[in-house]
This record gives structure tokens, sequence and C-alpha cells, in this order.
């Protein structure tokens, strides 16, 4: 039994499309990462499953029951985690937490205080003095102390600083070495491929691919933007490079990330003045992939697990 199931999922607000026939299945112990420009459709169907929104057509079940019709029974299994967090400005965060700990069935107060620790959270201050980082952080604590089995996540570092993405990262790992099963929506590349086993992209509606993150090897090709005193001559056949640019003394390319040691060395010989290197972007990955002439009907490409 999947933990998550979406047949032929389709969503109008008015005559717009928001969903366009998703298909997604999600595994006890998986830990998914559900990623997509903005405006892709991810938090609507976050939304779905969470029981939030009515679908206009298709199936979507969690725990093989209707996510519309049966939703509070599931709400007890599942801790969430949106965006933007929003909370009850007379209550402390510390009542907050207790709060949602009910609705799912009781906290585990010794990874609640490792949690309020991690996280440096101060539960005694109304959530009225909260910034939008520390209503993210009641939110995350509240979630990782929980006893849930799945936990939903819709951009959850929104607002956190790289210290605190550092510990976001840490809990998710306990997470994924303790069986929990995780849907990440993110539009951050390196999170995703940090924590993540499966990754399904969903573009205009529609999952335009999924599979495990070894075989999307090509979301993980690394930029390359070089300047060379000398003009750099048969790089193409260096093993792993692609989309090679030259423009005079510089060049462009992506290597695929396991060989990015021989495509530097090959450059050495041709004296390197400068040289900088950064992941793809998702907006440079869906124009490559699937931004050609005849997108209109995009067609879902699905890679079955290893």
């Amino acid at each position: 039994m999947s933990i998550v199931y979406l047949e032929d999922l389709v969503k109008y607000y008015g005559k717009t499309k928001a969903l366009d026939g998703i298909n997604l299945k999600i595994e006890e112990g998986d830990i998914l990462g559900f990623i997509g420009p903005n405006g892709a459709g991810k938090t609507t169907t976050i939304r779905i499953i969470l029981g939030l929104l009515r679908k206009t057509s298709g199936i979507a079940r969690l725990y093989d029951q209707d996510t519309w019709h049966q939703a509070a029974d599931m709400h007890q299994r599942l801790a969430y985690i949106p965006d933007d967090v929003y909370l009850w400005p007379n209550l402390s965060g510390g009542e907050v937490i207790d709060l949602f700990g009910k609705l799912r069935g009781g906290l585990n107060e010794k990874k609640l205080k490792t949690m309020l620790d991690r996280f440096q959270l101060d539960p005694t201050k109304k959530c009225r003095t909260y910034s939008k980082g520390n209503r993210q952080k009641v939110a995350l604590v509240s979630a990782f102390s929980s006893n849930a089995d799945l936990f939903i996540m819709d951009e959850p570092t929104t607002g956190l600083d790289p210290l605190m993405e550092a510990a976001f990262q840490e809990s998710v790992q306990e997470l994924k070495a303790s069986g929990k099963t995780v849907l990440l929506s993110s539009h951050i590349l390196a999170v995703v491929e940090k924590l993540c086993d499966k990754v399904s992209i969903i573009r205009q509606g529609k999952i335009v691919e999924s599979g495990s993150m070894k075989q999307l090897r090509h979301l993980t090709r690394i930029s390359i933007d070089v300047i060379t005193e000398k003009k750099i001559e048969d790089l193409d056949q260096v093993p792993g490079t692609h989309d090679i640019v030259i423009d005079r003394d510089r060049t462009k390319f992506q290597v695929d990330s396991d060989k990015l040691q021989h495509a530097l060395l090959y450059l050495t010989q041709f004296e390197v003045k400068s040289l900088t290197s950064q992941p793809p972007t998702l907006e440079e990955l869906f124009m490559h992939h699937y931004n050609n002439s005849n997108q209109n009907e995009t067609q879902t490409q699905s890679i079955s697990g290893g």
C-alpha cells in the first residue's frame, strides 16, 4: 500500500487548470523531493493530499483513505510544515507546540528538548513577538518532536538562516534513519539532492520527470565559466561535458559532477586565468530539458526505482 497515492489528479481554479493529471506514489520510508519552479503546482498538490483542497477529478488517497472525506483521521498520523506559519498571537511558542502535539497524539519529550536546543527557540515568548524565522521554528520543533509517521513539508526552511537550515537538514536525516516517510517540496535543488532518495519534478501542473537521484544524474551537472590564456580546443571530447559555448578566451559549459576532476585537469593546459562553478538552477534545468518549441504536450517520463 502506498502512503500517498495520486492518479490522474486534476484541479481547476475557475477556468484555470492548476493540476493536469498528476500521478504520484510515495511508499513507506521514502524521502521524496517534490521540486519545480514557483507556480508549478507543488502547494496545490500538497493541499489536496492534506485534505485542505478538494480535487476536481482523479484519485487522491492517503493511507488508502480519501484525502477529502477522511482528512481528520489522517492528520493524527502526519506532521505538516508550511512555507509560512501563522500562530495564535497570545499563546506562547511552547503552548502552540503542546497544542499541535495533542492533535498528533502526543509529543516525545526527549526529542522536544533536543529540538528546542537545536533550533535555539525560546518557547516562553508569545507568538506575537516572533519573527518569521522563529514562527517557522515553532512548526519545525513541533513536527520533529512528534510521533508522526509521515512528514509533509512545503518550503519548510523559508525565513531560516544558514545555521538553522543545517539544523533542519540534520533533523530530516534523523527521520530518514528511523524509517519515516517524508514529502519535501522545495525549489532549492541542493537541499533536495542532499536529503532525498527520490525526486519528482512538477512543471505547469504535470509531473515531467521522476526517479532516484542516481537515475536523474543530469540534475547534478555543474556549470563552469572559465577564462583561459589559450583558446580551449576539443572540450567536447572530455567525458561528461555538455552545452559548450566558447567566446574568444571565455568558455561556458556543464559537466557531470563525477567527471569534474577530469574536466578541470583538461583545462589546465590552456592556462586558466579565472574559473567559477555552480550547480544548475531549476530554471536552467527546465529551460534545457523541457522548454522546446513543441512543449505544448509535455510527456511524463517515469523511471522505475532501482
